[in-house]
């Protein structure tokens, strides 16, 4: 499998940011870790492996970026409204800097986006804040409301940046063309609130599937199993 590592300086984000890229060609999937996770994360605990037959078909692409959770949602030395500005920050990074490498390297211009529990969180943002580029979105035991991050305190910044909050009254017309997977488990700690997310969806008559998985817990054994899965729904 290719694995190509990339560092550059992010205007955006005011510093320098690192990424590892799996395979040649084939689909894009921009693959988020998990709180706090680093960009090699999914590849230290088998994730990348577990889709490797995807990659080493041609079939999918895998970038997957470094977090910058430390200094946004985790980060308790700041005010809330510091978290969510630093976050915002890491939104535009990714739209403005990652995304059209992404495009100009693989010819397409929508991606898939998953994730990893709170990764899961950062694809379902992604995904719902920029709907026209997202064609697919694969949360895997993803967590969706991010009020508990910043001390349930709101300002703009954190409304637009929490899906359970934002997506009642999103009515982009893209959202309704987007292949949608909540992945979860029996005894998933975010069972709860990929149900929840799951009957916003409903509620606006938008495709998608609730996969819960009988007898597994929130950890990488049931997420090395999903992914592949998810994968193979993928029409290019």
């Amino acid at each position: 499998m290719t694995e190509n590592y990339y560092k550059w300086h992010s205007p955006h984000l005011n510093r320098e940011f690192e990424m590892l890229v799996f395979g040649d060609s084939g689909y894009p999937l921009l693959l988020f870790p998990t709180s706090m996770g680093r960009y090699y994360e999914s590849k230290d605990f088998g994730l990348i492996d577990a889709a490797g037959w995807f990659v080493d078909q041609g079939l999918v692409r895998i970038y997957c970026p470094d977090s910058v959770d430390a200094n946004s949602w985790y980060n308790k030395n700041v005010p809330p409204a510091e978290r969510a500005y630093n976050h915002l920050c890491y939104d535009q990074m990714l739209a403005n800097e990652l995304l059209p490498r992404i495009t100009a390297e693989t010819g397409h211009e929508r991606i898939a986006v998953a994730g990893c529990s709170f990764g899961g969180y950062h694809a379902a943002n992604f995904a719902f804040r920029h709907p026209a580029v997202v064609s697919y979105l694969f949360s895997l035991s993803g967590i969706f409301d991010i009020a508990q991050r910043v001390d349930h305190q709101f300002d703009d910044n954190v409304y637009f940046n929490n899906p359970v909050s934002f997506l009642p009254d999103n009515e982009d017309e893209d959202l309704w063309r987007m292949g949608i997977v909540l992945g979860t488990a029996d005894h998933d700690v975010t069972r709860g609130q990929n149900e929840q997310l799951s009957g916003i969806l409903g509620a606006k008559k938008i495709s998608h599937w609730l996969d819960v998985r009988p007898n597994r817990v929130h950890d990488w054994p049931v997420w090395k199993e999903m992914l592949p899965h998810y994968l193979s729904l993928i029409k290019a």
